[in-house]
């Protein structure tokens, strides 16, 4: 086994460790630049170039990531150390702010496109060997085609049971299908929060994620619940309760072919399958109101 396929191996079948090396990657630097600067973003794409020298490099970014430097390569994503010797193929977490910052990261680049899953890095090494370090196939690179209009979902049939409702009481009213294992549905429940909107989120177990959602629904306080949920915090278990509002998301979810999340349907009925970003969501909101 290639040391990058020990890598790869590593850094998704055990996200844990791969956070572990990337904190003490971080503790190091800082130690580090006590003493001296740190390199520049050119100084590691020369490096690059030369030992990734049939990948196209789009940007290197040493400043976002302290001791890290974030590496694009057209719509691909991956993270280097200082001097360019450790490649780091995964996710990226900010445990303060609990974000997703490589999911986010993804979306910038590709604003046209839902792409989920972890980053995946083509480079070159040695003499013309090449090296392709690919998430598995759970966390694959996908893109789809965003539909050119929204379409329209009536509401009607659902009950008010299966809903949690979160975010400004008196604000406009979005709702949302989604997944607790859904990263595009954590990143678009971030988004969210920063806007002044009342969030009526329905879960649907597409990524098998039924057993959160009903710990989830149960918690006495479900709106702290559902962020602990996507931030990937162990829930507490509590007393069991009537969970037929679920079923009944579940059901609605079928009956109208919602196969993935997230799912954003306005006040009007008008529906949008996918995350969309903060700016596109408020513009499209305001159309709901005219």
């Amino acid at each position: 086994m290639s040391a990058i396929d020990r890598l790869r191996r590593s850094a998704f079948a055990r996200p844990w460790k791969l956070l572990t090396g990337v904190a003490a990657l971080g503790a190091a630097s800082v130690a580090l630049a006590a003493q001296v600067a740190g390199p520049s973003s050119a100084e590691v794409t020369n490096l690059l170039k030369t030992r990734l020298p049939k990948t196209p490099l789009t940007q290197v970014n040493c400043e976002k990531v302290r001791g890290l430097c974030e590496v694009t390569a057209g719509s691909n994503l991956f993270y280097v150390d200082a001097g360019a010797r450790y490649l780091i193929i995964g996710r990226v977490y900010d445990m303060e702010t609990r974000q997703d910052l490589t999911a986010a990261r993804l979306l910038e680049i590709n604003p046209d496109m839902l792409v989920g899953g972890a980053a995946k890095a083509n480079a070159a090494e040695g003499e013309g060997q090449e090296m392709e370090a690919a998430a598995p196939a759970q966390a694959r690179v996908e893109k789809t085609a965003l539909p050119a209009r929204p379409t329209r979902l009536a509401l009607d049939g659902l009950p008010k049971d299966g809903a949690i409702v979160w975010g400004n009481p008196a604000g406009q009213t979005v709702t949302v299908f989604t997944d607790f294992r859904c990263g595009y549905c954590r990143a678009l429940t971030n988004v969210l929060r920063s806007m002044n909107v009342r969030v009526v989120e329905r879960p649907i177990s597409v990524l098998g994620s039924r057993d959160i959602a009903d710990r989830v629904y149960c918690a006495r306080n479900r709106e702290e619940a559902l962020h602990a949920a996507y931030a990937g915090e162990p829930l507490k278990s509590g007393p069991s309760c009537d969970t037929s509002g679920l079923d009944a998301n579940e059901a609605f979810a079928h009956k109208h072919g919602l196969s993935g999340t997230p799912v954003i349907v306005r006040s009007d009925g008008a529906m949008l399958e996918g995350y969309r970003p903060k700016e596109f969501l408020q513009s499209w909101l305001k159309d709901g109101r005219s």
